[in-house]
Protein backbone atom coordinates (compact mmCIF):
# COMPACT_ATOMS: atom_id res chain seq x y z
CA UNK A 1 0.00 0.00 0.00
CA UNK A 2 1.22 3.16 -1.00
CA UNK A 3 0.06 6.60 -0.47
CA UNK A 4 0.88 9.95 -2.00
CA UNK A 5 2.77 12.25 0.24
CA UNK A 6 2.81 15.39 -1.63
CA UNK A 7 4.60 18.01 -1.79
CA UNK A 8 4.65 22.21 -3.88
CA UNK A 9 7.07 24.61 -4.55
CA UNK A 10 9.20 25.22 -1.72
CA UNK A 11 9.32 24.86 1.83
CA UNK A 12 7.56 26.95 4.59
CA UNK A 13 7.43 26.48 7.80
CA UNK A 14 4.63 23.99 8.85
CA UNK A 15 4.15 26.26 12.30
CA UNK A 16 2.56 28.92 9.59
CA UNK A 17 -0.59 26.64 8.85
CA UNK A 18 -1.37 26.82 12.86
CA UNK A 19 -0.97 30.99 13.30
CA UNK A 20 -4.18 31.40 10.90
CA UNK A 21 -6.78 32.31 13.07
CA UNK A 22 -10.21 30.80 12.18
CA UNK A 23 -11.53 34.24 12.41
CA UNK A 24 -9.65 35.72 9.65
CA UNK A 25 -12.50 36.73 6.87
CA UNK A 26 -12.42 34.72 4.11
CA UNK A 27 -11.47 37.91 1.93
CA UNK A 28 -8.69 38.71 3.58
CA UNK A 29 -7.49 35.19 3.63
CA UNK A 30 -7.77 34.51 -0.39
CA UNK A 31 -6.55 38.10 -1.51
CA UNK A 32 -3.28 37.43 1.16
CA UNK A 33 -2.51 33.95 0.50
CA UNK A 34 -5.18 32.49 -2.37
CA UNK A 35 -3.48 28.81 -1.86
CA UNK A 36 -3.79 28.90 2.14
CA UNK A 37 -7.60 30.22 2.02
CA UNK A 38 -8.48 26.79 2.98
CA UNK A 39 -6.69 25.66 5.45
CA UNK A 40 -8.43 26.85 8.66
CA UNK A 41 -11.77 25.83 7.74
CA UNK A 42 -10.47 22.33 6.04
CA UNK A 43 -8.12 21.41 9.35
CA UNK A 44 -10.91 22.11 11.87
CA UNK A 45 -13.07 19.88 9.73
CA UNK A 46 -10.32 17.47 9.73
CA UNK A 47 -9.96 17.00 13.65
CA UNK A 48 -13.73 16.82 13.88
CA UNK A 49 -14.19 13.72 11.53
CA UNK A 50 -11.08 11.97 12.48
CA UNK A 51 -12.28 12.35 16.40
CA UNK A 52 -15.84 11.08 15.36
CA UNK A 53 -13.75 7.85 13.24
CA UNK A 54 -12.03 6.81 16.30
CA UNK A 55 -14.55 7.33 18.54
CA UNK A 56 -16.64 4.42 16.08
CA UNK A 57 -13.85 2.07 15.61
CA UNK A 58 -12.54 1.63 19.29
CA UNK A 59 -9.49 -0.68 19.18
CA UNK A 60 -9.06 -0.67 15.77
CA UNK A 61 -6.46 1.23 13.23
CA UNK A 62 -8.00 4.20 11.51
CA UNK A 63 -7.08 6.43 8.48
CA UNK A 64 -8.18 9.17 6.41
CA UNK A 65 -7.12 11.83 3.92
CA UNK A 66 -9.08 14.35 5.67
CA UNK A 67 -8.47 17.16 2.53
CA UNK A 68 -9.20 14.63 0.51
CA UNK A 69 -12.47 14.30 2.08
CA UNK A 70 -13.14 17.60 2.15
CA UNK A 71 -12.31 18.26 -1.70
CA UNK A 72 -15.02 14.70 -2.51
CA UNK A 73 -18.11 16.70 0.16
CA UNK A 74 -17.40 20.16 -1.38
CA UNK A 75 -17.88 18.59 -5.09
CA UNK A 76 -20.92 16.59 -4.04
CA UNK A 77 -22.49 20.22 -3.09
CA UNK A 78 -22.44 21.12 -6.65
CA UNK A 79 -25.60 18.89 -7.04
CA UNK A 80 -27.71 19.64 -4.56
CA UNK A 81 -29.62 22.25 -3.14
CA UNK A 82 -31.60 23.83 -0.67
CA UNK A 83 -31.53 22.91 3.30
CA UNK A 84 -29.09 19.81 1.74
CA UNK A 85 -26.83 22.13 0.09
CA UNK A 86 -27.02 24.35 3.29
CA UNK A 87 -26.32 21.52 5.85
CA UNK A 88 -23.52 20.21 3.90
CA UNK A 89 -21.35 23.19 3.61
CA UNK A 90 -21.85 24.09 7.24
CA UNK A 91 -21.17 20.48 8.34
CA UNK A 92 -17.87 21.34 6.28
CA UNK A 93 -16.87 24.34 8.33
CA UNK A 94 -18.12 27.27 6.08
CA UNK A 95 -20.29 30.37 6.86
CA UNK A 96 -22.11 30.86 3.98
CA UNK A 97 -23.14 34.09 4.76
CA UNK A 98 -19.66 35.30 4.59
CA UNK A 99 -18.01 33.59 1.24
CA UNK A 100 -19.72 32.47 -1.83
CA UNK A 101 -20.10 29.12 -2.68
CA UNK A 102 -18.27 29.83 -6.16
CA UNK A 103 -15.59 31.57 -4.16
CA UNK A 104 -15.30 28.09 -2.28
CA UNK A 105 -15.37 26.07 -5.32
CA UNK A 106 -12.92 28.07 -6.71
CA UNK A 107 -10.59 27.80 -3.63
CA UNK A 108 -10.90 24.06 -3.69
CA UNK A 109 -9.77 23.77 -7.43
CA UNK A 110 -7.09 26.14 -7.03
CA UNK A 111 -5.82 23.72 -4.15
CA UNK A 112 -6.81 20.60 -5.97
CA UNK A 113 -4.23 21.96 -9.12
CA UNK A 114 -1.42 22.70 -6.38
CA UNK A 115 -1.95 19.00 -5.26
CA UNK A 116 -1.56 17.98 -8.45
CA UNK A 117 0.82 19.80 -10.37
CA UNK A 118 4.23 19.61 -8.75
CA UNK A 119 7.14 18.40 -9.97
CA UNK A 120 9.19 17.13 -7.61
CA UNK A 121 10.04 13.67 -5.58
CA UNK A 122 6.58 12.69 -4.46
CA UNK A 123 3.63 11.20 -5.91
CA UNK A 124 0.21 11.81 -5.03
CA UNK A 125 -2.79 10.02 -7.31
CA UNK A 126 -6.18 11.20 -5.93
CA UNK A 127 -9.76 11.80 -7.29
CA UNK A 128 -13.34 11.17 -6.70
CA UNK A 129 -16.15 9.74 -8.95
CA UNK A 130 -19.59 9.66 -8.77
CA UNK A 131 -21.65 6.51 -9.89
CA UNK A 132 -25.18 6.46 -10.88
CA UNK A 133 -27.71 4.06 -12.03
CA UNK A 134 -26.99 3.90 -15.46
CA UNK A 135 -31.30 4.84 -16.21
CA UNK A 136 -30.72 8.14 -14.87
CA UNK A 137 -29.41 10.92 -17.04
CA UNK A 138 -27.26 13.47 -15.06
CA UNK A 139 -27.35 17.25 -16.02
CA UNK A 140 -24.72 18.57 -17.96
CA UNK A 141 -24.18 21.28 -16.21
CA UNK A 142 -23.35 19.47 -13.15
CA UNK A 143 -21.22 17.08 -15.20
CA UNK A 144 -19.42 20.65 -16.59
CA UNK A 145 -19.01 22.06 -13.30
CA UNK A 146 -17.40 18.92 -11.31
CA UNK A 147 -15.66 18.83 -14.24
CA UNK A 148 -14.59 22.42 -14.07
CA UNK A 149 -13.48 22.67 -10.83
CA UNK A 150 -12.49 18.95 -9.23
CA UNK A 151 -11.59 17.28 -12.62
CA UNK A 152 -13.94 15.01 -11.85
CA UNK A 153 -16.73 12.98 -13.21
CA UNK A 154 -20.01 11.21 -13.68
CA UNK A 155 -20.52 7.93 -14.28
CA UNK A 156 -22.78 5.52 -14.94
CA UNK A 157 -23.19 2.01 -13.12
CA UNK A 158 -25.84 -1.06 -13.72
CA UNK A 159 -27.12 -0.84 -10.17
CA UNK A 160 -29.96 -3.03 -10.81
CA UNK A 161 -27.22 -5.61 -10.67
CA UNK A 162 -25.19 -5.15 -7.70
CA UNK A 163 -22.08 -7.35 -7.68
CA UNK A 164 -21.51 -6.17 -11.54
CA UNK A 165 -21.96 -2.50 -10.20
CA UNK A 166 -19.09 -3.31 -7.62
CA UNK A 167 -16.98 -4.84 -9.95
CA UNK A 168 -17.48 -1.98 -12.32
CA UNK A 169 -16.67 0.85 -9.91
CA UNK A 170 -13.52 -1.34 -8.44
CA UNK A 171 -12.34 -1.99 -11.86
CA UNK A 172 -12.00 1.60 -12.42
CA UNK A 173 -10.47 2.48 -9.08
CA UNK A 174 -8.16 0.52 -9.93
CA UNK A 175 -7.36 1.59 -13.15
CA UNK A 176 -6.88 5.12 -11.88
CA UNK A 177 -4.93 4.09 -9.15
CA UNK A 178 -2.56 1.64 -11.52
CA UNK A 179 -3.50 -1.19 -8.79
CA UNK A 180 -2.88 0.21 -5.76
CA UNK A 181 -6.03 0.41 -4.28
CA UNK A 182 -8.45 -2.83 -4.96
CA UNK A 183 -11.94 -4.23 -3.25
CA UNK A 184 -13.04 -0.64 -2.42
CA UNK A 185 -16.36 -1.99 -1.04
CA UNK A 186 -18.30 -4.45 -0.74
CA UNK A 187 -21.42 -5.69 -3.54
CA UNK A 188 -23.86 -2.35 -4.28
CA UNK A 189 -27.13 -2.68 -1.91
CA UNK A 190 -29.47 -0.31 -3.29
CA UNK A 191 -29.93 1.75 -6.10
CA UNK A 192 -28.61 5.57 -5.63
CA UNK A 193 -26.05 7.45 -6.36
CA UNK A 194 -22.37 6.60 -4.66
CA UNK A 195 -19.41 9.01 -4.08
CA UNK A 196 -16.32 7.48 -4.05
CA UNK A 197 -12.95 9.29 -2.69
CA UNK A 198 -9.51 7.53 -3.24
CA UNK A 199 -6.17 8.84 -2.10
CA UNK A 200 -2.37 6.68 -2.49
CA UNK A 201 1.10 8.05 -1.90
CA UNK A 202 4.77 7.22 -2.09
CA UNK A 203 7.13 9.48 -0.78
CA UNK A 204 10.35 10.08 0.25
CA UNK A 205 12.36 11.39 3.76
CA UNK A 206 14.05 13.84 3.85
CA UNK A 207 16.22 12.21 6.53
CA UNK A 208 16.05 8.11 5.30
CA UNK A 209 16.27 5.23 8.02
CA UNK A 210 18.94 1.91 8.26
CA UNK A 211 17.97 0.02 5.28
CA UNK A 212 18.41 -3.20 7.65
CA UNK A 213 14.75 -2.65 9.66
CA UNK A 214 14.84 -4.78 13.28
CA UNK A 215 12.04 -6.88 14.76
CA UNK A 216 11.02 -5.66 17.95
CA UNK A 217 7.67 -6.47 20.35
CA UNK A 218 4.88 -3.69 19.89
CA UNK A 219 2.35 -3.69 22.48
CA UNK A 220 -1.41 -3.72 21.12
CA UNK A 221 -2.55 -3.82 24.53
CA UNK A 222 -2.01 -5.39 27.83
CA UNK A 223 -2.65 -9.00 26.60
CA UNK A 224 -1.02 -8.82 22.81
CA UNK A 225 1.59 -8.42 21.75
CA UNK A 226 2.71 -8.47 18.28
CA UNK A 227 6.28 -8.84 16.73
CA UNK A 228 7.08 -5.79 13.48
CA UNK A 229 10.57 -4.49 11.70
CA UNK A 230 11.38 -1.73 13.01
CA UNK A 231 13.11 1.07 11.01
CA UNK A 232 15.86 3.36 12.88
CA UNK A 233 17.69 6.19 12.44
CA UNK A 234 20.02 8.03 14.58
CA UNK A 235 20.05 11.00 13.81
CA UNK A 236 19.20 15.10 14.80
CA UNK A 237 15.50 15.22 15.40
CA UNK A 238 13.13 17.55 16.32
CA UNK A 239 10.73 16.20 19.27
CA UNK A 240 9.76 16.73 22.58
CA UNK A 241 7.39 15.86 25.29
CA UNK A 242 4.36 16.82 26.15
CA UNK A 243 3.43 16.31 30.25
CA UNK A 244 -0.19 18.41 29.27
CA UNK A 245 -1.49 15.76 27.11
CA UNK A 246 0.74 12.41 28.17
CA UNK A 247 2.71 11.95 24.84
CA UNK A 248 6.06 12.47 23.24
CA UNK A 249 6.09 13.88 19.89
CA UNK A 250 8.81 13.74 16.54
CA UNK A 251 8.36 15.67 13.91
CA UNK A 252 9.96 14.33 10.25
CA UNK A 253 10.11 15.87 7.03
CA UNK A 254 9.56 14.28 3.83
CA UNK A 255 11.30 16.05 0.14
CA UNK A 256 9.37 18.51 -0.17
CA UNK A 257 6.62 20.28 1.57
CA UNK A 258 5.36 17.20 3.90
CA UNK A 259 5.57 17.09 7.18
CA UNK A 260 4.85 14.22 9.17
CA UNK A 261 4.46 14.58 13.00
CA UNK A 262 4.16 10.84 15.03
CA UNK A 263 2.93 11.15 18.53
CA UNK A 264 3.16 8.40 20.95
CA UNK A 265 1.07 8.65 23.99
CA UNK A 266 1.57 7.29 26.92
CA UNK A 267 0.56 3.47 27.68
CA UNK A 268 -3.16 3.35 27.81
CA UNK A 269 -3.74 7.44 26.36
CA UNK A 270 -3.90 7.23 22.69
CA UNK A 271 -7.61 7.81 22.41
CA UNK A 272 -7.62 10.70 25.12
CA UNK A 273 -4.94 12.19 23.25
CA UNK A 274 -6.51 11.84 19.79
CA UNK A 275 -9.86 13.97 22.09
CA UNK A 276 -8.00 16.53 22.61
CA UNK A 277 -5.89 17.60 19.31
CA UNK A 278 -7.09 20.95 17.65
CA UNK A 279 -4.99 23.46 15.78
CA UNK A 280 -3.58 25.54 18.65
CA UNK A 281 -2.04 22.21 19.79
CA UNK A 282 0.32 21.47 16.77
CA UNK A 283 0.65 25.36 16.61
CA UNK A 284 1.54 24.82 20.46
CA UNK A 285 4.25 21.90 19.34
CA UNK A 286 5.65 23.58 16.36
CA UNK A 287 6.34 26.37 18.79
CA UNK A 288 8.15 24.44 21.02
CA UNK A 289 9.98 21.62 19.27
CA UNK A 290 13.25 21.07 20.21
CA UNK A 291 16.08 19.69 17.73
CA UNK A 292 18.66 17.11 19.26
CA UNK A 293 19.91 13.76 19.06
CA UNK A 294 17.54 10.78 19.07
CA UNK A 295 17.91 6.97 18.05
CA UNK A 296 14.22 6.75 16.40
CA UNK A 297 12.21 2.95 16.13
CA UNK A 298 9.19 3.19 13.98
CA UNK A 299 7.48 0.43 12.79
CA UNK A 300 7.27 -0.40 8.97
CA UNK A 301 4.35 -1.39 8.48
CA UNK A 302 1.61 -0.52 5.74
CA UNK A 303 -1.93 0.91 6.86
CA UNK A 304 -5.00 1.48 4.68
CA UNK A 305 -8.33 2.88 5.71
CA UNK A 306 -11.46 2.48 3.64
CA UNK A 307 -14.61 3.90 5.39
CA UNK A 308 -18.47 4.28 4.16
CA UNK A 309 -18.82 7.82 5.83
CA UNK A 310 -22.55 7.46 6.42
CA UNK A 311 -23.03 7.06 9.86
CA UNK A 312 -19.72 9.67 10.45
CA UNK A 313 -20.94 12.33 8.17
CA UNK A 314 -24.76 11.84 10.43
CA UNK A 315 -23.10 12.21 13.69
CA UNK A 316 -21.32 15.13 12.19
CA UNK A 317 -24.51 16.94 11.57
CA UNK A 318 -24.57 16.49 8.26
CA UNK A 319 -27.64 13.76 8.45
CA UNK A 320 -29.06 15.77 5.49
CA UNK A 321 -27.23 13.78 2.62
CA UNK A 322 -28.99 10.46 3.69
CA UNK A 323 -32.62 11.63 4.68
CA UNK A 324 -35.52 11.27 2.73
CA UNK A 325 -36.00 14.85 2.27
CA UNK A 326 -32.33 15.35 0.69
CA UNK A 327 -32.29 16.97 -2.26
CA UNK A 328 -30.01 16.10 -5.10
CA UNK A 329 -31.60 18.14 -8.38
CA UNK A 330 -28.21 19.88 -9.24
CA UNK A 331 -27.48 16.33 -10.63
CA UNK A 332 -30.56 15.02 -12.20
CA UNK A 333 -33.98 16.27 -12.66
CA UNK A 334 -35.70 13.05 -12.99
CA UNK A 335 -37.18 11.49 -9.65
CA UNK A 336 -35.71 12.44 -6.94
CA UNK A 337 -32.26 9.92 -6.61
CA UNK A 338 -31.01 9.31 -2.95
CA UNK A 339 -27.06 8.91 -2.12
CA UNK A 340 -26.27 5.37 -1.34
CA UNK A 341 -22.86 5.87 0.01
CA UNK A 342 -19.78 8.00 0.52
CA UNK A 343 -16.90 5.81 0.25
CA UNK A 344 -12.97 6.90 1.13
CA UNK A 345 -9.99 5.15 0.77
CA UNK A 346 -6.41 5.99 1.71
CA UNK A 347 -3.09 4.22 1.68
CA UNK A 348 0.19 4.85 3.48
CA UNK A 349 3.40 2.70 2.91
CA UNK A 350 6.05 3.62 5.81
CA UNK A 351 9.32 2.73 5.19
CA UNK A 352 12.67 3.59 4.73
CA UNK A 353 13.49 5.37 1.52
CA UNK A 354 14.79 8.75 1.38
CA UNK A 355 16.96 10.70 -1.33
CA UNK A 356 20.13 10.91 0.74
CA UNK A 357 22.33 7.84 1.45
CA UNK A 358 22.01 7.15 4.88
CA UNK A 359 25.39 8.25 6.92
CA UNK A 360 26.18 8.60 10.13
CA UNK A 361 25.53 12.00 11.84
CA UNK A 362 28.25 14.02 13.53
CA UNK A 363 26.84 15.02 16.86
CA UNK A 364 28.02 18.10 17.83
CA UNK A 365 30.10 19.30 21.60
CA UNK A 366 26.27 20.87 22.43
CA UNK A 367 24.98 17.43 21.65
CA UNK A 368 27.33 14.90 22.61
CA UNK A 369 25.09 13.23 25.41
CA UNK A 370 23.83 10.44 25.76
CA UNK A 371 20.61 10.37 22.52
CA UNK A 372 17.64 9.98 23.60
CA UNK A 373 15.48 6.57 22.12
CA UNK A 374 12.40 7.09 21.53
CA UNK A 375 10.56 3.69 20.63
CA UNK A 376 7.10 3.60 18.96
CA UNK A 377 6.21 -0.02 19.98
CA UNK A 378 2.63 0.66 21.14
CA UNK A 379 -0.30 2.42 19.66
CA UNK A 380 0.51 6.01 18.68
CA UNK A 381 -1.30 8.54 16.00
CA UNK A 382 0.52 9.37 12.46
CA UNK A 383 -0.35 13.32 11.09
CA UNK A 384 0.90 14.39 7.64
CA UNK A 385 0.73 18.23 6.54
CA UNK A 386 1.36 19.99 3.26
CA UNK A 387 3.53 22.86 4.18
CA UNK A 388 2.61 24.81 1.37
CA UNK A 389 -1.04 24.56 0.99
CA UNK A 390 -1.27 23.92 4.66
CA UNK A 391 -3.85 21.03 4.06
CA UNK A 392 -4.08 18.06 6.54
CA UNK A 393 -3.26 15.23 4.26
CA UNK A 394 -3.51 12.56 6.19
CA UNK A 395 -4.18 11.35 9.78
CA UNK A 396 -4.25 7.96 11.37
CA UNK A 397 -3.98 6.13 14.58
CA UNK A 398 -1.87 2.86 14.72
CA UNK A 399 -3.41 0.48 16.89
CA UNK A 400 -1.61 -2.55 15.63
CA UNK A 401 0.90 -2.15 12.82
CA UNK A 402 0.44 -6.00 12.26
Amino acid sequence: MTLVWYTCLFWLSTSCLWTIQAQDSAANVNIRSPHRGLAPTNVDFAFSLFKHLVSLAPDRNVFISPVSISIALAMLSLGTYGPTRTQLLQGLGFNITEISETEIHQRFQHLLNLLRESETSLEMTLGTTLFYDRSLEPLESFSADIKKYYESEVLAADFQDGAKASRQIKEYIKNKTQGEIEDLFSDVESPGVILVNYIFFKGMWAQPFDPVSRVQNFYVNETLTVEVPMLFQSSTIMHLYDPELACRVVKLDYEGNGTAFFILPDRGRVDTVISTLTRDTIQRWSQTLTSGQVNLYIPKFSISGAHDLTDVLTGMGIAGLFANWSDFSGITQEAPVKLSKVVHKATLQLDERGMKAAAHTEVSPEQSSEPHTILFNQPFVILVFDDFSWSSLFMGKVENPA
